[in-house]
């Protein structure tokens, strides 16, 4: 395969979905990652439903969500076999991708010393849950836990008094992308060094690390920011409001783009209640039954057609269906066709990231479907003989 990180492997020994994603992310840039699973698999393997595919060889739509461009082989860690094998790889890999509790790859005989050892320049990304040091440290972390802890709820809902969890695991996927945004980075500092350092996130960091202007709310101002339904905090009209027929979403973010949307309603662009946008905010309650009256005569196409005409930013509200049927969508390589071996061939939602010269997202020529359990036992062990073979011959090593 082709593309940016083309001749970089590596080792996922994550699983469920923070670990997994920064690994595919990898992999959608042209590494090779070698997904190494338990005898029972990841976990996310039994997630479900959906399970699609034949009764007696279910297949989860959650494992395929976050496992396309790997490999997998089966180790036991606890058996001589797994942890020869896995010594194999660490020797011959550029990454190594763990999100075990912190001090359980201690104990299985792998620690960061252990590690660097076998190989100065391995890169080693460890997820946790919480961190890996501090007074909670050792926390197990799943993501409604750490979406709850690290702020996010109390901020997402309809008010203070009822937090909601966001729809997608975000601080899973946050935690994956910080996680790969590191290994990239540390990737670059050895090719300058030669050596291979620990690079370290968690669910904690990740959702803390995007609270953006609601963390400075806080640390600078003193303000604790409150769950406020489909509005902003900071900006008004900034939100979901009501046409006819249905919602639409309209972002109204400078002062010239007021009086512009404001006159073209029928609305007092002077009115105090409305002049400036402080006005607009502290009056929120007000502005959304002005603005709301004035698309009540309005059916929702009409009204985004007309918002465009003025240039004022707006958008519907669409369904997961719609996003995946939408020309847009599949015309930036978010929507990819794979050839998998059970379910032939599906659509998976595709990489985010295009380069000027691929038509589709990642960096590689074509994707691979997220594999069978072990289904690559056979040539991944094929290939560390084939290594370990070219290194005895060179006098690397044993």
């Amino acid at each position: 395969m082709t593309g940016p990180l083309d001749g970089i492997t590596v080792v996922d020994l994550s699983r469920a979905l923070a670990g997994p994603h920064a690994a595919m992310l990898l992999g959608d840039m042209g590494a090779r990652v070698v997904k190494v699973e338990s005898p029972t698999g990841d976990d996310t393997r039994g997630w479900g439903p959906p399970f699609v595919g034949p009764e007696d060889d279910p297949v989860s739509t959650y494992f395929l969500s976050c496992n396309r461009n790997k490999e997998s082989i089966v180790l036991d860690l606890k058996s001589d076999d797994g942890r020869e094998t896995l010594t194999r790889l660490v020797r011959h890999a550029d990454v190594l991708i763990e999100n075990f509790r912190p001090g359980v790859l201690d104990r299985l005989g792998f620690d960061v010393e252990r590690l660097h050892e076998l190989n100065p320049g391995l890169v080693v990304l460890a997820i946790s849950g919480f961190g890996h040091d501090g007074p909670e440290g050792g926390r197990p972390g799943y993501d409604q836990i750490a979406q709850g802890e690290a702020g996010l709820m109390s901020v997402t809902g309809t008010g203070p008094d009822e937090p909601q969890r966001v729809g997608v695991p975000i601080g899973d996927l946050l935690a994956g992308l910080h996680g790969a945004f590191g290994v990239a980075t540390a990737l670059r500092e050895r090719e300058l060094t030669g050596r291979g350092r620990v690079v370290r996130t968690s669910l904690l960091a990740s959702v803390v690390g995007v609270h953006a202007f609601q963390g400075t709310a806080y640390t600078v101002a003193g303000q604790v920011g409150r769950a406020q339904g489909n509005h902003h905090p900071s900006l008004a009209p900034y939100g979901l409001f009501h046409a006819s027929d249905g919602p639409v979403q309209v972002a109204v973010g400078s002062q010239g783009l007021w009086v512009r949307f404001a006159e073209a309603f029928g609305i007092d662009p002077a009115d105090p209640l409305l002049a400036t946008n402080s006005a607009r905010v502290g009056n929120r309650a007000h502005l959304v039954e002005v603005i709301d009256a004035a698309f009540a005569s309005w059916r929702a196409e009409d009204l985004l057609a007309r918002l465009a005409e003025l240039g004022i930013p707006s958008g519907k509200v669409r369904s997961i269906d719609e996003v995946y049927d939408w020309e847009q969508t599949r015309s930036q390589g978010l929507v990819i066709d794979v050839e998998h071996p059970v379910l032939g061939r599906i659509e998976l939602p595709g990489p985010p990231i295009r380069f000027d010269d691929n038509a589709f997202g990642g960096g590689r020529d074509t994707h691979q479907p997220p594999p069978g359990l072990g289904e690559h036992d056979a040539t991944v062990r094929a290939w560390l003989d084939e290594a370990d073979a070219a290194d005895a011959a060179a006098g690397d090593h044993p």
